[in-house]
């Protein structure tokens, strides 16, 4: 199998993972909420990793701690949304950020189309005036924000920090950074065995298999081939959503995700070919 083969088959076991590890982390929320479970999912993540990479300090941790930061405060955002609107439309409401990312710089006029669309289906989802909570939305595009920057810095520590050491370390900076959130909200339930086995399979599904399958397949494939495949997460979070939650969505919501996935997919180098 080629490198770019691989890298192909590690961001969409990544997307995967992450999007049903979501759904499943969402069924802790009645216990821990959503900082309590983002910061279990974190904490033990972190404690998998350093077990894992044993990093060593260098000179360029301080690059790994905000990007640990970033990640920390991603996670806690898009929860809370998650804890207030479907998975499905969280996701792809916050995948603002990667397009962003995607068209940032672009004097190509046909990635103004894409703009157009992926703007179209987000406001569709946000369903101004309507039902979904306002706070849920808020949140939501809060997550897509830090999501467009840990892009940017996970391409940075991937080419810094050699494995998944980079990852170790900014995983600890997550679960600090989303401590005290985390501690007000849960309490002594974050110390339930029953709870810790959950989040600690949450973990596994949703930060130690994702994020270091990411950073491997950004060493092996170009980033608008990237951009392309991570275009699938919205539609794979609204399936999570309806197979894991029940969360079923109308024809309307549905079109409003295509719209999503497909400007992703343009703007980030499917036109091109």
């Amino acid at each position: 199998m080629s490198d770019e083969a691989r890298g192909v088959a590690l961001v969409v076991a990544a997307v995967t993972s992450l999007q049903f590890g979501a759904g499943f982390a969402v069924t802790l929320f009645d216990e821990l909420g959503p900082a309590g479970a983002a910061f279990l999912r974190q904490a033990i993540a972190a404690l998998v990793l350093l077990a894992i990479w044993r990093p060593r300090a260098r000179r360029n941790v301080r690059l790994a701690v905000a990007f640990g930061v970033t990640l920390g405060l991603m996670n806690l955002c898009i929860y809370e949304a998650m804890d207030r609107i479907p998975l499905g439309i969280a996701v792809t409401i916050e995948f603002w950020g990667p397009l962003a990312v995607a068209v940032a710089g672009s004097r190509r006029p046909l990635d103004l189309l894409w703009v157009v669309l992926a703007a179209a289906g987000i406001v569709l989802l946000a369903d101004p005036g309507g039902s979904l909570e306002t706070a849920g939305v808020a949140f939501a595009l809060a997550a897509g924000g830090l999501w467009a920057l840990y892009i940017l810095l996970s391409a940075r520590v991937g080419a810094v920090f050699p494995g998944g050491s980079g990852l170790a370390i900014a995983m600890v900076a997550a679960a600090t950074v989303t401590a005290p959130f985390g501690v007000s909200q849960a309490g002594g339930d974050l110390l339930h065995p029953e709870l810790l086995a959950a989040a600690a399979a949450v973990a596994i599904a949703s930060s130690v298999i994702p994020y270091s399958f990411e950073l491997e397949a950004l060493r092996r494939l170009p980033a608008n081939v990237f951009g392309v495949l991570m275009s699938l997460e919205p539609a794979v979070a609204a399936l999570a959503g309806l197979i894991v939650l029940g969360q079923s969505l109308d024809a309307l919501e549905w079109l409003a995700i295509a719209l999503v996935v497909v400007a992703s997919a343009g703007a980030s180098g499917l036109a091109r070919r």
